[in-house]
């Protein structure tokens, strides 16, 4: 597969998003993705399509406890996506731009 990405590795086209591509964007984490995993990266582009940015993690965390599950935080994402930067991650492989607050 052969995405068009940014420098920071996002998707230069987030509407060309879907499951076989942000299966292919979680490779680079060694992740395989599962149906919960989709659900959350689903909610991380309702987050963008509704407030017009990519979130931080707080507010990220926030919106998904809300939206997907209460038990929701910054462990468990961590635990499940392989990862220690949470909303940089998660919106990268939810096909939207980094977060204005990440390095």
């Amino acid at each position: 597969m052969n995405l068009e990405l940014d420098q920071d590795g996002h998707l230069v086209d987030y509407t060309i998003w879907n499951e076989p591509v942000a299966q292919e964007l979680a490779k680079t984490l060694n992740l395989e993705l599962s149906p919960w995993h989709f659900e959350v990266l689903q909610a991380v582009r309702q987050f963008y399509q509704q407030f017009g940015h990519s979130p931080a993690t707080r507010p990220l965390i926030k919106f998904l406890m809300k939206t997907v599950d209460p038990k929701i935080d910054n462990a468990l994402l961590q635990d499940k996506f392989n990862t220690g930067l949470v909303a940089r991650h998660l919106s990268r492989l939810a096909g939207i731009p980094k977060p204005a607050n990440c390095l």
